[in-house]
């Protein structure tokens, strides 16, 4: 790899912006793709698709065989809440890869002990959000039931442009959330990206299980296109 590429490729790793670097196997020769890039890139749709499944692959392209070598940053999940649907969900979503923290000023929920081996931060959003570069490889998953802790983080995933925003609560809970969120100054369309009642549809009951159902729908909303992302969520009970 030419020094410059390699230069390149190291400043958008160290800001979180996903790469592609494209080396055609036949005669060596690499390029650089970066993520503002992509959509006038005469291969945009095979980027598109690689990225989003973060796997580095040949490709054949007419007469030439190139291999897209992917670097896409680790996604985050932050959990606002450490509740009990947080206890199988964080595990869960660290087994997938995920760099998983958790938010919750409560300090009788967010303990080391509920909590073993997850990152756990006993303060308020408001203060450990905004030093932690949330951004477009961040979901955000926010499951108190309290305007006071939720709210917050919600706004500033919005104004982060997360990948995934997802809160706990029933239709009518949100209905009163989106009520708070726009006298907040939130627009309608923002607002329509908080996937809320939470998860997809699976017939989930259980805390364990609508963890699953929670991360379904953020690795959907990672790996798959917008368009096929708007599943069906289950329903928690206000």
């Amino acid at each position: 790899m030419k020094q410059d590429t390699l230069a390149q490729l190291n400043v958008e790793r160290l800001a979180r912006r996903p790469v592609v670097v494209i080396t055609n196997i036949a005669t060596g020769e690499q390029r650089l793709v970066k993520a503002a890039d992509i959509e006038k890139d005469p291969l945009r749709a095979e980027l598109d698709k690689h990225l989003r499944m973060g796997r580095s692959e040949l490709i054949q392209v007419g007469d030439d065989n190139l291999f897209l070598n992917i670097y896409a940053p680790t996604a985050r999940l932050i959990i606002v809440g450490a509740v009990h649907i947080s206890q199988t969900l964080a595990p869960l979503a660290q087994s997938l890869g995920y760099d998983v923290c958790i938010v919750d000023p409560r300090t009788a929920f967010a303990s080391p002990e509920r909590f073993p081996d997850v990152r756990v931060i006993a303060d308020w959003p408001e203060t450990v959000l905004p030093p932690m570069n949330v951004d477009r490889y961040t979901a955000v998953a926010a499951l108190t039931h309290d305007p006071k802790i939720d709210d917050f983080a919600l706004l500033h995933a919005l104004g982060r442009d997360c990948f995934y925003i997802g809160a706990l609560g029933s239709r009518k809970t949100h209905g009163k959330r989106l009520d708070r969120l726009k006298a907040a100054g939130e627009s309608d369309n923002a607002l329509s990206r908080i996937r809320s009642p939470i998860g997809m549809d699976i017939g989930a009951v259980s805390p364990p299980e609508i963890a699953v159902s929670v991360m379904a729908q953020i690795t959907a909303a990672l790996r798959l296109p917008t368009s096929s992302i708007n599943a069906p969520r289950v329903s928690v009970p206000a």
